[in-house]
């Protein structure tokens, strides 16, 4: 793959860059000022708090963030000291271990900024382990740490304070990056020479991608206080942009056919490669406009497309196959292909007006709070998952055990003072489920032995000392940018990066690099070998669970529209909500399977019945979102009861298929559905009873595989 320019460019205004580099200051900067006063063993404790804390400093609101980090200085200081005095006898030390790796494990179940407080308290335990001191000096070196981890919070809370808005415009801009990418690979499907099984399996995997950064958007503004009460420009833009986007979403999502019927009976007319390069040219301006948004500048010179999309209709037109309808299918997406120009119009003149008072009062009606996902911290649920049906009890067990042993294997096998890097190894790679740590397994000791021989060569043919200084830095940024975007390459980067630090502290380098290898491998098997064997949690035994929730809410999604066509109103909230909430347990479900197919093949259970049901969930969800679409935005709020009919025939078929998946009902009596009056169809009931028929028969092909799924 080669990386464009703009690519390069995008990363340096992204969120990635601007935390690696916060992070790179906040660590650095207590360091290298005490140097200056001498006071270079304070400025390195500070320092090490300052390490464990930023893994907290994940993004999210403001507030969140403070009490997080708050919490995590709090258990740092308590972790600290327990640790400096433990480590006194190597059985007190081995029974914290075992004990703490629980106890901070099990913070997983209130959510991934809780678990990073976990993290952040297990760090600073194994980076004590071998931290010699006498029992006098222990409180005031744990306060020092406190020190260092109350630094990078303030730190880390002015550094958003200055630029309030700025992380909100990061996500977004990634994430409308996001949906050029799902766009483009909905343009493929218009190529008759792509592979539509192929081309599903990207499309699938990119969803997730999006719906994760949509998450993380809706977090950012409305958990934000900042965002979602003020009435300023800058923060309402950023609003009324997320919420056009999330429709624009919806729209690409809605566009689905049978491409592999488009593609023999229009193959050689050539309009299907002109739709694609239509679809890429949108996604090319939609592209600028993200780039905009990121880097904070304005894209100011759109591309009409109306005239190109007048000359595609006179095309659609021409077409006559001998059938009435035979161009019927080119004319929708036609409209789709208009719907979705107007969309990235909309998108633009944001940008682009001057009339701050529309932008203030648009899209009042919605209540954005309800978007924001809510976890619960009710201490109930901590010991509620005090069982081996948990999964997260399960995990917390795992890494309780395996910390044990890899703590004795470290005082067995390792070969120098840094035997904690066993330890850092196996919390890093151990995660819930067996394809995450395995993935984990294979990117950590690719990149230390990769970044090992990096550091190396700069250590031995640059020696000075300036220079080497420089790489540190460099690669400690590195290191805090590809954190979440890359691992492999956040590893390839923080091995030099510890290896240059410990020329600096005047260690050994070469010694320093068998070292950190060979404690690798050990953990790397340690937690493998764990990962298979103790308590493993294989995505088979939960995929009924994902299977359950796309198919209640696509059920909850159809019954919002039976209400409505039925003359029961149902709110733009309503809708919005439903439909986030399929998209979310899709992209769940579409994860869910991805993690299978890396699992040994014994624990790939109705592989392919599971890939059949992805596929037709999101050619449902498309369908469905087709309907709500037209309901919505054109008014239909009467139809004739042979679509009604359709409708609760969808409803029950799938109610059915979620019954024996073990999930709930959504029960629709429609007793309201009969209209008083007869009604005459129009041409717009008759595609709307056809796409309700198209939603039928997705629906009785869901049970079938359904069915399969469970034999």
């Amino acid at each position: 793959m080669i990386i464009q320019p703009k690519e390069i460019k995008s990363f340096f205004f992204s969120q990635y860059f601007s935390d690696g580099l916060r992070m790179s200051l906040g660590i650095l900067l207590p360091s290298l000022v005490l140097l200056q006063f001498n006071k270079f063993d304070l400025g390195v404790a500070m320092s090490l708090g300052a390490v464990c804390i930023c893994v907290i400093d994940s993004p999210g609101p403001v507030l969140h963030k403070r009490n997080a980090m708050a919490i995590g200085n709090l258990c740092l200081f308590v972790v600290a000291i327990t640790t400096g005095f433990a480590r006194l006898n190597v059985f007190t030390l081995g029974l914290e271990v075992t004990i703490f790796s629980f106890l901070f494990s099990m913070f997983i179940v209130y959510g991934n900024r809780a678990a990073s407080v976990g993290t952040a308290s297990l760090l600073i335990m194994i980076f004590m382990i071998d931290k010699a001191m006498k029992p006098d000096a222990i409180l005031g070196y744990s306060a020092t740490i406190l020190a260092g981890g109350i630094w990078y919070m303030v730190f880390s809370l002015v550094f958003f304070g200055i630029r309030p808005y700025r992380a909100a415009q990061q996500a977004l801009g990634e994430n409308i990056a996001d949906i050029v990418k799902f766009l483009r690979i909905k343009a493929n499907f218009y190529l008759p020479e792509t592979d539509i099984d192929e081309n599903y399996h990207k499309l699938v995997s990119q969803q997730i991608q999006v719906s994760q950064h949509q998450d993380a958007v809706r977090e950012l503004l409305f958990k934000s206080r900042v965002m979602v009460r003020e009435s300023t420009n800058a923060s309402r833009i950023l609003v009324l942009t997320f919420v056009d986007l999330v429709d624009m979403f919806e729209q690409i999502m809605a566009t689905h056919y049978d491409y592999a019927y488009i593609h023999d009976k229009f193959k050689d007319t050539g309009i299907l490669p002109e739709i694609a390069h239509i679809v890429h040219q949108m996604a090319d301006e939609l592209e600028k406009i993200g780039y905009a948004v990121l880097s904070n500048t304005r894209y100011k010179h759109l591309v009409d497309f109306n005239p190109k999309l007048e000359q595609l209709k006179l095309k659609i037109d021409a077409v006559n196959n001998g059938h009435e309808t035979s161009n019927l299918v080119l004319k929708k997406i036609l409209i789709n292909l208009r719907d979705l120009n107007k969309a990235i119009e909309n998108i633009f003149n944001y940008y682009n007006s001057s009339s701050s008072k529309i932008l203030i009062e648009k899209n009042n009606d919605v209540e954005y709070s309800k978007f924001a996902p809510h976890q619960d911290y009710e201490p109930h649920l901590f010991f509620d998952n005090f069982s081996l049906d948990s999964a997260a009890f399960k995990h917390a067990l795992r890494v309780s055990l395996v910390c044990m042993v890899g703590f004795i294997a470290a005082r067995i096998f390792s070969l120098g003072h840094h035997s904690y890097w066993v330890l850092l190894t196996i919390i890093v790679i151990l995660k819930p489920g067996f394809s995450l740590s395995k993935q984990r397994n294979y990117q950590r000791l690719i990149g230390t032995m990769a970044g090992g021989i990096i550091g190396v060569l700069i250590l031995l043919f640059i020696p000075n000392s300036a220079v080497q200084f420089v790489f540190l830095f460099v690669f400690m940024i590195g290191t805090y940018s590809f954190l979440r975007l890359n691992y492999i390459v956040s590893v390839i980067f923080m091995t030099p990066y510890v290896l240059i630090l410990f020329k600096f502290l005047g260690i050994a380098h070469l010694d320093i690099v068998q070292e950190r290898v060979v404690d690798t491998i050990i953990g790397s098997t340690i937690a493998f070998a764990a990962s298979y064997l103790i308590f493993p949690t294989w995505e088979f035994e939960q995929i009924k669970t994902n299977l359950s929730e796309v198919i209640y809410t696509n059920v909850n999604y159809l019954v919002k529209i039976a209400k409505t066509i039925t003359g029961t109103t149902v709110t733009t909230t309503e809708y919005k909500l439903a439909r986030k909430e399929v998209y979310v347990k899709s992209a769940n479900l579409s994860a869910a399977f991805e993690r299978m197919t890396s699992e040994p093949k014994s624990k790939q259970r109705n592989i392919k019945e599971i890939h059949k049901f992805v596929v037709l969930n999101h050619i449902l969800s498309s369908y469905i979102a087709t309907v709500a679409s037209e309901i919505t935005i054109k008014g239909l709020h009467k139809t004739t009861p042979d679509t009604l009919k359709l409708i609760k025939r969808s409803i029950a078929v799938l109610n059915e298929s979620n019954k024996k998946l073990g999930g709930e009902r959504i029960e629709f009596t429609g007793e309201k559905a009969e209209p008083a009056e007869e009604i005459i169809p129009t041409a717009t009931d008759n595609l709307l009873k056809d796409q309700l028929g198209f939603i039928n028969k997705i629906s009785m092909d869901i049970a079938k595989v359904t069915d399969d799924i469970l034999r």
